[in-house]
């Protein structure tokens, strides 16, 4: 209780939450509620100095952690091997003496009890997305320090490059006078990404010598940043339960250890993903030992590219291709040499095993999950009763990355009447195909006249503006609204080839979309109708990557477009490679003609702007997830149900293997996540309720 009062008072308005001179450390926490309540007083003097206040302390607690533990840990490690019988006492020695060392370290540096700097998770998550620098560059705006907002805004908008009211505020900034190029600075940059960056382009441009310094400094800083976050593991966790029963001595240390082991595992995550984005770098270690391996032979230097192919092996032992090269050095340098792995390389392999190998044993035996983040895990590693649900998600990862040509060989088209127009092959990607006569042109006109009449109503998108280009209206409506207005699509709509009737029925997450040039005919357009991008990942063309995760729908993974006309000008579909600027193929509408392709980074795609006319297509979206079928796809299978009922029985002789997902909306690009900071005020403190809910916070611009 006396915690909560402590809070309280701390964070009432009005009072200050500076000691001069006293040498504590204030939480971080506490100097963030403070901020952002003189954020919205409009105070911007205090609110800066809050806020600037906040992310020092913040940045000061963790870096006296890391100190604490690293210095406890020589004073008081678990060295020699164990001696029975008296091998508990000592163990448990240790422990104790392991956590007076960290209370007194911790306490002295932090000029305070350790306890007071436990915020509560969403307060760490606001730190760790950066949002203090939302706030905190508006103030420093509102100011006139236009240099350090800057800084501010693009350190925020590093870690939230889909923040779009940030990346307005940061194109204005560009647009400033006065704004110097040397201030758009991230003030939390991580030395090895950018040494990994540089390292990665001088090796794409064969600087060897210069890639292979690059690379080396950035696996020097990674090691360094893994022991970092593993030292922090140690630390207080929020795990979002309350235990009602103190465990046994033996039971609580069962339980803790599992959880500090998969946090440690999780650290290769952690480290491994770039600033602004969740998926992390696949194989982040082995990849730099397997490009420096191939640097080092480039400059003629075999001793350091056998070392770090020797290295590469401890995680793939099995790589033929690296056990040629391997025998390729053997050669070169002769009988005599020795080759063996780099030693920090062999104590973080051996030491992730160990690690892993007592997880899958608790697992196993004491219950939980277990994610793991390494692809080189042996399998023997893996105990046999956790063996199929890792088989289960190979099979599945296999059947999302089938290539068109392999279901080609499992047997011919079985649709008659359509034919394949244009295969993969011709289209110069993977997983890309074009069909013609899906549907005919009656068909085609029934269609676009049961979207005219859905589309006089309040259920049609009603000719408003296009999402993507401000020279367009979209028109158009979701097979649901087709059937709430019309009671039911007739059966020659649905088509007369039971691939029309696939279309219709498996594709059930659908929006027909008609695009038309505001204003008349606009043969100058230079922009797009749709720019270039991917239907399940965020496409970043800098990186020349596409990253599988929110707000990207991740669920998705066939993607088709059905036309049903031409008779407009422009507002070809093309393909682009991941820079999206190269143009790889190219399709023109007309009536019936679909074109299919895989949702993911494989297909980037966009759309010419349409410049005279009214361009209709059928969007469609396959999914291999039921549990990603909505609301409104289950309520337009129900009227389909119902109406199958009261006619001939449908085409039963269509398989359903996938499902549809549908999203809302007249666009099917993402939702675009805001930017928001909550009340601080709230603090989990034991012994003590917890206080009111807080008001959630957000940025406003200030501009």
């Amino acid at each position: 209780m006396a915690s909560l009062l402590l809070l309280l008072a701390l964070s009432a308005p009005g009072t200050s939450l500076f000691s001069p001179g006293s040498g504590r450390l204030l939480p971080y926490d506490l100097l963030y509620a403070d901020g952002v309540r003189a954020y919205f007083a409009r105070d911007w003097p205090r609110a800066a100095e809050l806020l600037q206040r906040a992310l020092h302390s913040y940045s000061q607690l963790l870096e006296a952690r890391r100190g604490c533990q690293g210095r406890c840990r020589e004073e008081s490690g678990f060295v020699g091997p164990p001696v029975a019988p008296s091998w508990e006492t000592r163990f448990f020695d240790r422990v104790l003496q392991r956590a007076e060392c960290l209370g007194e370290c911790l306490g002295r540096r932090l000029g305070s009890e350790p306890s007071l700097h436990r915020a509560s998770r969403e307060i760490q998550e606001d730190f760790e997305q950066r949002e203090p620098y939302n706030y905190l560059q508006v103030a420093l705006f509102q100011l006139k320090k236009l240099d350090e907002a800057v800084s501010a805004a693009h350190t925020f908008f590093v870690a939230n490059p889909q923040h779009l009211q940030m990346r307005e505020d940061m194109e204005k900034y560009q647009r400033m006078a006065g704004v110097k190029l040397e201030s758009f600075r991230d003030l939390q940059a991580t030395p090895y990404w950018e040494a990994y960056k540089t390292g990665v382009q001088q090796y794409n441009m064969d600087e060897y010598l210069q890639a292979a310094v690059k690379l080396e400094e950035s696996l020097e800083e990674v090691l360094l940043a893994l022991e970092d976050c593993r030292a922090l593991c140690e630390g207080p966790q929020e795990d979002g339960t309350e235990e009602k029963m103190q465990p046994g001595l033996y039971e609580a240390i069962a339980a803790l250890y599992p959880r500090v082991w998969k946090c440690r595992r999780h650290c290769v995550l952690e480290v491994a993903t770039k600033p602004g984005r969740v998926s992390a770098t696949d194989d982040f270690i082995p990849s730099h030992l397997d490009l420096l391996q191939f640097a080092y032979y480039q400059v003629g230097n075999q001793a350091l590219a056998a070392e770090c192919a020797a290295s590469y092996l401890l995680f793939y032992p099995s790589d033929e291709l690296m056990l040629e090269k391997m025998k390729r050095y053997w050669v070169e340098l002769g009988e005599g040499a020795s080759i063996t792995a780099r030693e920090n390389i062999q104590q973080y392999v051996q030491r992730s095993l160990m690690e892993k190998k007592l997880i899958y044993y608790a697992v196993e035996h004491l219950g939980g999950t277990f994610n793991d983040p390494d692809p080189w895990t042996p399998d023997e590693l893996i105990p046999g009763s956790l063996k199929q649900k890792h088989r289960e998600n190979q099979k599945k990862q296999r059947l999302e990355n089938l290539d068109v040509g392999e279901q080609e060989q499992r047997g011919p088209f079985t649709f008659e009447g359509i034919t394949v127009t244009v295969d993969s092959h011709q289209l110069n990607g993977s997983q890309r195909v074009v069909f013609d006569r899906v549907l005919t042109d009656s068909e085609c006109k029934d269609i676009l006249r049961l979207a005219k009449a859905a589309g006089s109503t309040e259920d049609g998108y009603r000719g408003r503006q296009s999402p993507h280009t401000p020279h367009e209206r979209f028109e158009g409506l979701t097979v649901l609204k087709a059937l709430q207005v019309n009671g039911s699509v007739p059966q020659h709509v649905l088509g007369s080839h039971p691939m029309g009737m696939a279309c219709l029925r498996e594709f059930l997450g659908l929006q027909l979309l008609a695009r038309l040039p505001v204003g008349g005919d606009q043969d100058d357009r230079m922009d797009l109708s749709h720019p270039v991008h991917a239907d399940n990942c965020l496409l970043d063309p800098e990186g020349k990557e596409c990253w599988r995760e929110p707000p990207a729908y991740v669920y998705r993974d066939y993607s088709g477009i059905l036309y049903l006309n031409d008779d407009f000008h422009g507002g070809d579909l093309f393909f682009t490679e991941l820079d999206a600027v190269t143009i790889t193929a190219q399709v023109h509408p007309k009536c019936g003609r679909l074109v299919a392709f895989n949702s993911g980074g494989e297909n980037p795609h966009g759309v010419w702007a349409v410049t005279r006319g009214r361009r209709c297509a059928i969007a469609l979206w396959y999914t291999l997830s039921p549990e990603h079928a909505e609301q409104e796809r289950m309520e337009a299978e129900d009227l389909m149900r119902q109406g199958d009922m009261e006619q001939e029985p449908s085409h039963t002789d269509v398989k359903e293997h996938m499902r549809a997902d549908h999203s809302g909306g007249a666009s099917p690009e993402p939702p675009m996540p805001k930017g928001r900071a909550r009340s601080t005020s709230r603090r989990r403190t034991s012994g003590s309720e917890s206080g009111q809910q807080p008001q959630k916070l957000r940025a406003r611009d200030e501009f």
